[in-house]
């Protein structure tokens, strides 16, 4: 059997990743689905265009749902990205298709790491519910309904701080790290770690692979155990100084104590660096190319992250990744794809 598999958010870093590893993987045939590239071309806060570009899905067997549409505050953010996964359920119900599942992908935030310091590490059946709103919640609300109402299975699966190669992503660490560590180079200055001593030292972080996200969404799209589940997805936690130091050595850096300050207050003075090294990038425009605003979110974080992974283990599945070779593995990625510019250039 080949299941026939529509990616929402095909350019972003999981779509991008999942329709490589469909490409490689024989039993699936993936098309990616965006606003302005891809299989399938739609605006998913508009109803009758989606349903429009959806005419030629009735084969579609699975929904991998990794499209997200920022918003002005959490309450438009909640209600914008609610629309966009109604519409896009409706257009595929018009068209005929019979879903089989539908996979779903949630962050940290809805353990409420963006309201504050959560005690960890993260459950997915025990930490109570924080204060809305959240599109989190919405979505899977809207599944769970359509599922009682005799539509498809869900599985959601929940990484954090997702590592991988799709360009212009503004949430990408691994473009953060890569673009500053070319920077350093170029102004030949040191690759200190742009956070605050207690993030470098004592607290511990997590990251998701997307290759590895993607192998685990094949499994969370088939598993009978899956089914009606959500799973924390993340490799073990680590603390920063120890990723950190191996990035140094194993791109030649001297490294430096930690100089906390802004990266998106201060790397815009840059520009002209940028401007020199990376002329030929997919990419070249600065102020669109690396979300220095992520890298001061994620270096800034005075508090363990840490989800929990002995519920997808149980339910069988149990490959991972180490994190600084998904890190090394993503920054090098994109250098050789243009994403960021290779350190030492220019």
């Amino acid at each position: 059997m080949v299941y026939k598999a529509l990616v929402a958010g095909a350019n972003g870093i999981i779509g991008k990743a999942l329709l490589e590893v469909m490409a490689t993987t024989p039993d699936w045939e993936g098309r990616g689905l965006s606003r302005s590239h891809g299989d399938v071309r739609a605006d998913l806060t508009d109803a009758g265009q989606t349903r429009k570009a959806l005419e030629t899905a009735a084969d579609c067997t699975h929904l991998f749902y990794a499209a997200y549409g920022p918003g002005g505050g959490l309450a438009e953010e909640d209600a914008r990205n609610s629309v966009m996964l109604r519409n896009l359920l409706d257009g595929l119900k018009h068209a005929g298709a019979s879903l089989k599942r539908v996979v779903l992908y949630q962050g940290a935030k809805v353990y409420g790491v963006h309201l504050g310091p959560v005690a960890t590490p993260f459950y997915e059946d025990e930490n109570p519910r924080p204060i809305g709103p959240n599109f989190y919640f919405t979505q899977q609300r809207e599944l769970q309904a359509r599922h009682e109402a005799g539509g498809p299975e869900w599985t959601i699966l929940r990484p954090d701080v997702v590592v991988g190669d799709a360009a212009g992503n503004a949430m990408n660490i691994a473009t953060v790290i890569g673009a500053y560590a070319a920077i350093c180079a170029a102004d030949q200055a040191a690759f200190r770690f742009p956070g605050s001593y207690r993030t470098y030292d004592g607290c511990l972080a997590q990251v998701t692979d997307a290759h590895a996200l993607a192998r685990a969404s094949l499994w969370a799209a088939t598993s009978d155990a899956a089914a009606g589940q959500a799973f924390n997805y993340v490799h073990p936690p680590f603390r920063w100084r120890r990723i950190w130091e191996r990035l140094a050595r194993h791109f030649g850096f001297e490294v430096g104590e930690p100089i906390p300050f802004s990266l998106a207050g201060h790397m815009p003075a840059l520009t002209p660096i940028w401007d020199r090294i990376g002329r030929d990038l997919v990419q070249p425009d600065f102020a669109r190319a690396v979300g220095w605003g992520f890298g001061d979110f994620v270096f800034g974080t005075e508090a363990d992250v840490i989800s929990d992974m002995t519920k997808i283990r149980l339910a069988g599945y149990t490959q991972d990744a180490d994190p600084l070779a998904v890190l090394i593995s993503a920054i090098e990625r994109q250098q050789q794809q243009g994403v960021i510019p290779r350190i030492g250039a220019g």
